[in-house]
C-alpha cells in the first residue's frame, strides 16, 4: 500500500506512469533478492487441447509459505500454460548447449554472408539473430502470451517485488501426443547439483 501511494506522489497523481514506476521497482527488487537461495516451491501441471499437450513445471521461492500463496499458484499456473503454448528448449540463456549454440550462430553466419556485407556489419546481423534464437527458445526471454510487452523474467520479478522472496524455474517438461520429441529443461546449475 505504502509503495502505491509513493509511486502515486512520485508521478505526480498520473495513475499510468505510478504504475511504470511500480513495475521498476519490482525489477529492482528482484534484482537484489536473485542471489537468495530458492529450496521450496511447488510443481503445477497444465493440459491442453483435449489432453494433447502436457506440462510439468517447478518453480522455486525461498519458503513453503510463498509458495503455498495465491500469487506464487497463479505464477506457477501461468509459467506451466506458457510452456504448453509456446514449447520452449531452454530456461535460461545460459542453459543453451554450446552445440546449438555454435550451430545457429554458423547458420545465421552463412545466411549474413549471403548480403555481400563487410565483417563488422556480419557480426552485427549475427548478434541480432541470436537475441531472436534466445526469445524462440529461452523461456525467461519469451513475451508473456496473455501480455506480448512483458518477458516471463519481467513477469517473474513482478511476483518477487509483491512477495518479496526470490523466486526460479528451476525445470519443466513437455508432453505433445503423438510428437516423438518431448522437451525437457533445467537450469544448468541445477543439472551440476544433482550430479554431485
Amino acid at each position: 500500500m505504502m509503495d502505491c501511494k509513493q509511486a502515486l506522489t512520485e508521478a505526480k497523481g498520473d495513475m499510468e506512469q505510478a504504475v511504470v514506476i511500480l513495475r521498476k521497482k519490482g525489477v529492482s527488487v528482484a534484482a537484489k533478492k536473485a542471489t537468495r537461495v530458492t529450496s521450496e516451491g511447488a510443481v503445477a501441471s497444465y493440459i491442453h487441447a483435449g489432453g494433447k499437450i502436457g506440462v510439468l513445471v517447478e518453480v522455486n521461492c525461498e519458503s513453503d509459505f510463498v509458495a503455498r500463496t495465491a500469487d506464487f499458484q497463479e505464477l506457477l499456473k501461468d509459467i506451466a500454460m506458457h510452456i504448453a503454448a509456446t514449447d520452449p528448449r531452454y530456461i535460461r540463456r545460459e542453459d543453451v548447449t554450446a552445440e546449438d549454440l555454435e550451430r545457429e550462430k554458423e547458420i545465421f553466419r552463412a545466411q549474413a554472408a549471403e548480403t555481400g556485407k563487410p565483417a563488422p556489419v556480419i557480426e552485427k546481423i549475427v548478434e541480432g539473430k541470436m537475441s531472436k534464437f534466445y526469445e524462440e527458445v529461452c523461456l525467461l526471454e519469451q513475451p508473456f502470451i496473455k501480455d506480448q510487452t512483458v518477458s516471463i523474467k519481467d513477469l517473474i520479478a513482478q511476483k518477487v517485488g509483491k512477495l518479496g522472496e526470490n523466486i526460479t524455474v528451476r525445470r519443466f517438461a513437455r508432453f505433445k501426443v503423438g510428437d516423438p520429441n518431448w522437451t525437457v529443461a533445467q537450469t544448468k546449475a541445477t543439472a551440476t547439483e544433482e550430479q554431485q
